[in-house]
């Protein structure tokens, strides 16, 4: 049996518990919001500075992480220290102390992430380590493991890179998030009373998850060799995408390089580019785009209509997409992935647009259902729906036909029919959700869906993805809802879960 760190017989600070518990929240609250299958776990360790006392787990008391792993992570850390110069540039208002400091945080926590990356080579999750801070005779740290598998689901750029004061650019909407997150954990500790702040003056996920998604687009900032300081490109592409030009919302692509990139072609070129802070005036030049034509942008100006040629080196990481798929949704591309999403202003990761597996994992889960014909069946419709580009609600329920006569003053009932690929482009036309059961058959459409508010709505999503999660929550009977947005999200919510 493998030992595992001894747990603290005492607490190492007054708010240690509660600070854990409150870290935990957050981690919870934030990557929740990324996604689901993340399962965030905080815990916190101390290393000793003294070598003769055992590192220890402060929280949780069963940690899972063995013991003897940590003996040397101090002393290692400033092997790294001594042999790693000082990555940041120099500072007249930084102390040479405070740099030591730094740089001896700096090496810990690269030990300590050695040692974690080794123990997670075969296992399903991962740890990330966060800033140490000295607190009394230990150094805190506090790590967040997640599922490997989502983490690694996700297209991601190089990493390893920098800004130019030194410090590591995000290469993923997840990784931006966990540098928004230690940054909270580390000013919550640093204070002097060390956890309180993160107590008594919690961060909003939603604002931590702007922050990162911020973050992400000081990368492509970078690679164009612009100040992301001054760019501000995720706050532009939020203001333009929620800009209607004539009633009309904003659809079309942004290519971001830097002019006469060998991947780029002018069709005509602007005598006086336009600044894309001017949002109304890239608005308006955005009606001029088509699925093949779009604006050419060096992220600062807008100095050309133009097309993507040839084939591109995604190695270079200099050529990168902004695409505007429906009002006040966009999202930022690199050779072909989508790398973030942004909905109403809150940035996330990119899902794919439907599931076979998944969908049914769905069916089974909920209904027991493994006929193939059957779920082939089904799957065929929920395909189909999901093509409509204004976006659609399916619900399938075992009690569709009474679910039917019950909702009959607030929808249109129609003869009991197995539902095909062209009728369910037909009824899936209009607004309202369309009622079937697991055999494929649909009694009802344009259903107006009613159900108890449970308390876990996103008020980031629509009406209709609300309104589904109320319904299938409230049912009584197993019940399945498929939701297609109109920004090409789709979500299948289950009464059953796992």
């Amino acid at each position: 049996m493998t030992p595992t760190l001894a747990p603290a017989p005492t607490l190492l600070w007054p708010h240690q518990e509660r600070y854990r518990k409150a870290a935990q929240a957050l981690a919870e609250e934030l990557f929740d919001a990324l996604d689901d299958d993340l399962k965030p776990f905080v815990v916190l360790l101390a290393l000793p500075i003294d070598p003769t006392l055992p590192a220890r787990c402060l929280e949780p008391e069963d940690c899972g992480l063995p013991a003897e792993a940590f003996t040397h992570a101090v002393a290692r850390g400033r092997v790294i220290q001594h042999a790693t110069p000082w990555p940041y540039p120099e500072r007249d208002d930084v102390s040479p102390a405070l740099v030591r400091r730094k740089h001896e945080g700096l090496g810990v926590r690269d030990a300590v992430q050695e040692i974690l990356d080794a123990l997670d080579e075969h296992a399903t999750h991962q740890h990330f380590t966060g800033w140490p801070v000295a607190i009394r005779e230990y150094f805190v740290v506090t790590v967040l493991r997640v599922q490997r598998k989502p983490v690694r689901a996700y297209p991601s750029l190089r990493p390893h890179r920098f800004y130019t004061d030194g410090r590591p650019l995000a290469a993923s909407l997840l990784v931006a998030a966990m540098y928004r997150f230690n940054e909270e954990i580390v000013k919550a500790l640093s204070e002097p009373e060390p956890g309180a702040g993160i107590i008594t003056r919690p961060r909003e996920s939603e604002e931590l998850l702007r922050a990162a998604g911020k973050s992400l687009l000081d990368t492509p900032a970078q690679a164009l060799g612009l100040d992301p300081a001054t760019t501000k490109l995720f706050a532009t592409c939020n203001t333009i995408s929620s800009l209607r030009y004539e009633g009309a919302e904003g659809v079309g692509k942004l290519l971001l390089a830097r002019r006469g990139h060998p991947n780029t072609e002018e069709i005509f070129a602007l005598t006086c580019p336009t600044e894309l802070t001017d949002y109304r005036a890239v608005r308006k030049l955005l009606e001029m785009t088509t699925p093949d034509v779009h604006l050419l942008a060096d992220g600062e100006t807008v100095y050309a209509l133009g097309r993507h040629v040839g084939h591109y080196d995604a190695v270079r990481e200099d050529l990168f997409v902004i695409s505007f798929v429906t009002h006040y949704a966009w999202e930022l591309l690199h050779a072909g992935h989508v790398l973030l999403r942004s909905h109403y202003g809150l940035p996330g990761v990119p899902r794919t647009r439907l599931s076979r597996t998944g969908f049914r994992r769905a069916l089974k889960r909920t209904f027991g259902l493994t006929d193939a014909p059957k779920v082939e069946r089904l799957w065929d419709v929920v395909l189909e729906a999901s093509r409509q580009k204004h976006g659609t609600l399916l619900v399938i329920t075992t009690e569709a036909l009474a679910e039917a006569d019950r909702l009959k003053l607030q929808c249109m009932l129609v003869e009991p029919v197995p539902l095909t690929p062209l009728i369910t482009r037909l009824v899936t036309s209009i607004d309202g959700a369309v009622l079937l059961d697991p055999e494929g058959y649909c009694y009802s459409i344009g259903v107006i869906l009613d159900g108890r508010a449970s308390g876990r709505g996103d008020s980031t999503r629509g009406a209709r993805y609300n309104s589904a999660l109320r319904y299938v929550e409230s049912s009584d009977h197993p019940c399945l809802a498929v939701v297609v947005s109109e920004d090409g999200m789709v979500d299948v919510i289950t009464s059953v879960q796992e």
